[in-house]
């Protein structure tokens, strides 16, 4: 699954520079998550990095896009070509 920021979000700026994928970006009102970018940190950390500094808990999996951890790698992969 790629994540996705809610409502919650209070704009503190501590998620979008831990995102190795640059899959995170400034919304109109909050920050947003592209998830044609997001590899939960699969291919680069253990655990999603957003997650681990987010002060409010507001970065949970986005349930309307699962994705097995396999797929997830392959994104990196393209991802990693890309760059």
């Amino acid at each position: 699954m790629s994540l996705m920021i809610t409502d919650e979000c209070i704009n503190c700026d501590v998620c979008e520079p831990e995102c190795p994928n640059h899959a995170i970006s400034q919304g109109p009102e909050i920050y947003v998550i592209d998830p044609s970018l997001c590899t939960e940190c699969v291919g680069h950390f253990d655990e999603p990095q957003c997650q681990q500094v987010c002060p409010v808990d507001c970065i949970p999996l986005d349930p309307d896009r699962k994705e097995s951890k396999e797929a997830l790698m392959q994104k990196y992969y393209v991802i990693s070509a890309q760059a």
